[in-house]
């Protein structure tokens, strides 16, 4: 049965998102939302992103700048952080590369650096047998956690030298879980909150469904050592993913998909990045409107309404679980593309997720055209954010924007990925600002952001 009082407020956060006024309940960046999302035919390679007026977007690093992968294939920018801490706060950004499959991709997985003041790219680790790198995550005790999403996937941990470019060590954690691993974020406490890439509720695993596609917390025994502790996984009492929710565990690392579906724990369909904002773990669940599910009774039945893509809250307190961003109650649901008769534009197939200035939580798409999206904390009753603004839309006809990101360091400033784009050499990373560029200082460098030879 419909709720009217439900129903009234998600109409009306619906009509905020793309409206004509400036973001209503979003101060993050005090911008006019977008119109609607970005049409393919407008692409401008120069210019990928359709913004609201006044921001100005450039490449921060792209394949002419270091092309890992030559011969035409794309380096997949995937995911983005920075040395958040420290004397160099904010100085370099580091970006994994989504390479997928070791034997028809010799030099494997790797992670990057850029040096945001000189403009110098460096490769800061690669081996062959990384596959699918992904999340990525600057610790409080100034390493580097990156993971790889694929079935039992590892989580690596980055330890660098003083010039923080140079990669002193890399060393794996399995205690942290064996995982198809895409988001990674830490508390103050320095627990590590994890998720399963994985389609639980469909795929499943051994023959169970749903299994897996859950969402897990590391408590390490010692903080800031994560080579032991105990993993645990959500479980949730309600409907649909949402309700109260408990850790259950320790369950065994090795074996976490398996492991934390026998202790009760929920799977959602595709889990894909999470974000700590204060005392709220936001989860990003990619769905998507063609994957389906069998009925009770084992008919296979299409449930778009399911499996739109959402962004659900936990309150680390309480263990609250509610739908914080979802199709149809506070924004849009996304029909056709952008030029087809009857479009409208909407959210699907929400992947990334990043903490914007104010606290306000920004989101992009896993989709063409790739929507970025902006959502104020200020919640319903049913603990639906009031305000969700569309921000900005990806024009390039083939890619889609990931790894979205603002710096503490540089709170003016979203970065964000693009991966298999159009144009040649393409793939890289972009930097979307009201402020004008800083431009790198090129001094002791060349044009490419080299050292030169004294």
């Amino acid at each position: 049965m419909c709720n009217p009082k439900l129903t009234a407020v998600a109409l009306a956060a619906i009509m905020v998102s793309t409206g004509s006024v400036f973001a209503e309940g979003i101060n993050s960046y005090n911008f006019k939302p977008l119109d609607g999302s970005a049409r393919a035919a407008d692409w401008d390679p120069a210019s990928p992103w359709k913004l609201p007026k006044g921001f100005r977007q450039w490449v921060v690093s792209d394949e002419t700048d270091l092309d890992l992968y030559d011969n035409g294939r794309d380096d997949w920018h995937d995911m983005n952080t920075v040395n958040e801490t420290g004397p160099m706060m904010g100085r370099f950004i580091y970006r994994t590369h989504e390479l997928r499959n070791p034997e028809n991709q010799p030099q494997g997985g790797s992670v990057s650096v850029v040096d945001l003041q000189s403009g110098e790219t460096r490769l800061l680790v690669q081996d062959p047998a990384y596959d699918a790198l992904d999340g990525i995550r600057w610790t409080p005790w100034g390493s580097i956690l990156f993971a790889e999403e694929i079935p039992g996937g590892r989580l690596l941990e980055i330890f660098l030298e003083a010039d923080l470019m140079t990669a002193k060590e890399v060393v794996d954690r399995p205690a942290v879980g064996r995982l198809a691993h895409e988001g990674i974020d830490l508390d103050r406490d320095g627990n590590v909150y994890l998720v399963d890439e994985h389609r639980g509720r469909t795929s499943g695993c051994a023959g169970a469904v749903p299994c897996g596609g859950g969402i897990y917390r590391f408590v390490p025994a010692i903080k800031g050592d994560l080579s032991s502790g105990s993993l645990y996984a959500l479980k949730v009492n309600g409907a649909d993913g949402v309700g109260q929710g408990e850790w259950v565990g320790p369950i065994d690392p090795l074996t976490a998909r398996g492991s934390g579906s026998a202790a009760g724990a929920q799977s959602y369909q595709r889990p894909e990045d999470l974000e700590v904002i204060g005392n709220t773990l936001y989860v990003a669940i990619t769905e998507g409107p063609s994957d389906t599910r069998t009925d009770g009774g084992g008919t296979l039945v299409f449930t778009s309404e399911l499996y739109e893509g959402r962004v659900i809250a936990i309150d680390l307190e309480t263990l609250k679980v509610t739908n914080f961003v979802k199709p149809g109650v506070n924004v849009p649901v996304e029909i056709g593309m952008p030029g087809e008769e009857g479009h409208q534009t909407g959210f699907d197939s929400i992947d990334n997720l990043a903490e914007a200035p104010n606290g306000d939580l920004v989101m992009i798409e896993d989709n063409t055209p790739s929507d970025i999206w902006i959502a104020s904390q200020v919640t319903n009753e049913y603990g639906a954010s009031r305000y969700v603004a569309l921000f900005a839309s990806l024009t390039d006809p083939e890619a889609e924007g990931t790894g979205i990101y603002i710096s503490p360091a540089d709170p003016k400033t979203l970065y964000v990925n693009i991966q298999h784009s159009a144009a040649e050499d393409g793939d890289g990373t972009w930097a979307i600002s009201r402020e004008a560029r800083k431009e790198p200082d090129t001094k002791d460098h060349d044009h490419e952001g080299r050292k030169r030879d004294k």
